[in-house]
């Protein structure tokens, strides 16, 4: 994937977590970050599914993973997964130390059960 419409490399993260979550006191599964603006939203599998919401209240078609070890996009306009892109500007994940769910302190004990 080259850069391409809907993706800014210069733009930095909007923070460590879902942005939306943090806000309301929620928690996630997995975090994605907005390739165009750097905003941080939450996965399909996480109960609030932020990103994709992001996506349909903003247009912007490009997400990243934004966890540890992976590099993937996704372009929700074209349902097309790309293992490779360009760099974001840093960080280009959470920082490791945070849980998986996350964030500490927030994630339910009965978590996967609660997910899709």
């Amino acid at each position: 994937m080259s850069t391409a419409e809907g993706i800014d490399p210069s733009v930095p993260p909007s923070g460590t977590g879902c942005v939306e979550c943090d806000e309301a006191g929620g928690w996630w599964f997995h975090l994605r970050r907005c390739a165009q603006c750097g905003h941080i939203g939450c996965c399909d599998d996480s109960p609030a599914k932020h990103a994709t919401a992001h996506y349909r209240a903003t247009g912007h078609p490009v997400i990243r993973s934004f966890e540890p070890g992976e590099g993937w996009f996704w372009n929700y306009a074209t349902d097309e997964m790309y293992t490779s892109g360009p760099e974001l500007a840093a960080p280009a994940a959470h920082p490791a130390d945070q849980p998986v769910p996350g964030p500490a302190g927030r994630v339910p004990a009965n978590w996967a059960e609660t997910l899709r």
